[in-house]
């Protein structure tokens, strides 16, 4: 299939805009632009409304709590933001984080792990499953149901799939173009190596930044949670771009899921991109997709 319309006039007027490319640049510059970019990714009608937005901190991390307009007791999400290990917040997945809410009717805990370079691997990791350790055991501060998911896209995808190997009690997740076999060899990181919003040079340079200084073992689930499939995992929504580097690891992690006799429901979006979940404004069909990944991710929660 071709690139959808809206996204190619999205990564055409990104083009004209001339902004250097991430791995050019600092840390610091990558995420400005990065929040830049989300922050143009809000329709004109603001963000998506949810019932009440908090600000909560959880095992020493800055957390986002939002509350649909429902009663309790309801499911609660951990949300985990993409960026690479290097970037991404808080704010650049606010809307996303939102729209989890409104349609899972959940709970959606947000947390905001270390980034490197200032905290590498396994720094992230190690956020991750404290994190929902913590909100497993404080279940009714939340949702206030049993009912515990977990989320996250590309970097948070990866984070998500090794709390949900790690932490016992998850009940579903949602994995939106995770990567999850850092040192893996695949064939979309060459079809799709670059002109598609995400190019194997910036992966390679989100790769370096989170692993400097650090011992990094090639099977190491805490970096690749695809060598740590087993059977018992939740049952998972596992969400894939046609033209994203990271299509057929994620693939191959809802195949390994399957094999292990793990319940997976194996999302393959046409014409998307690497980062389609903040390109609604953008792409009709970029929105349809998000809004049918909720929907599925709601199904397994409910």
């Amino acid at each position: 299939m071709s690139l959808d319309p809206g996204i190619a006039s999205l990564l055409d007027f990104i083009n004209q805009v001339g902004y250097p490319p991430m791995h050019a640049g600092t840390a610091e510059d990558a995420r400005k632009g990065f929040a830049a970019l989300a922050a143009s990714s809000i329709g004109p009608d603001g963000p998506v409304p949810v019932a009440s937005v908090s600000a909560t901190e959880i095992e020493g991390l800055r957390a986002r709590v939002y509350r649909p307009n429902v009663e309790c007791p309801i499911p609660t999400v951990l949300f985990f933001h993409g960026g690479g290990f290097v970037i991404g917040s808080l704010d650049t997945h606010d809307n996303a984080c939102r729209r989890l809410c409104v349609d899972t009717a959940s709970v959606v805990v947000s947390v905001d792990y270390r980034l490197a370079p200032e905290h590498p691997f396994p720094a992230a990791a190690s956020d991750a499953v404290a994190a929902a350790t913590a909100v497993a055991a404080s279940l009714d501060s939340y949702g206030g149901s049993s009912v515990l998911g977990v989320a996250g896209d590309s970097a948070g995808g990866n984070l998500s799939a090794l709390v949900a190997q790690s932490v016992p009690g998850i009940a579903a997740q949602l994995l939106i173009y995770p990567v999850v076999d850092m040192l893996g060899s695949y064939e979309s990181r060459t079809s799709n190596a670059e002109g598609y919003f995400l190019d194997m040079k910036t992966m390679a340079w989100f790769f370096t930044t989170y692993a400097t200084g650090s011992e990094i073992g090639p099977d190491d689930v805490r970096h690749s949670p695809l060598h740590g499939v087993r059977e018992g995992l939740p049952p998972a929504v596992v969400v894939t771009a046609e033209f994203d580097p990271l299509r057929d690891e994620g693939l191959a992690y809802a195949a390994a899921l399957a094999a292990a006799g793990v319940p997976v429901d194996s999302l393959q979006c046409d014409g998307m991109v690497h980062g389609f979940l903040d390109m609604g404004t953008f792409s009709s069909a970029a929105a349809d997709y998000v809004a049918d990944m909720n929907r599925r991710f709601g199904v397994l929660l409910h």
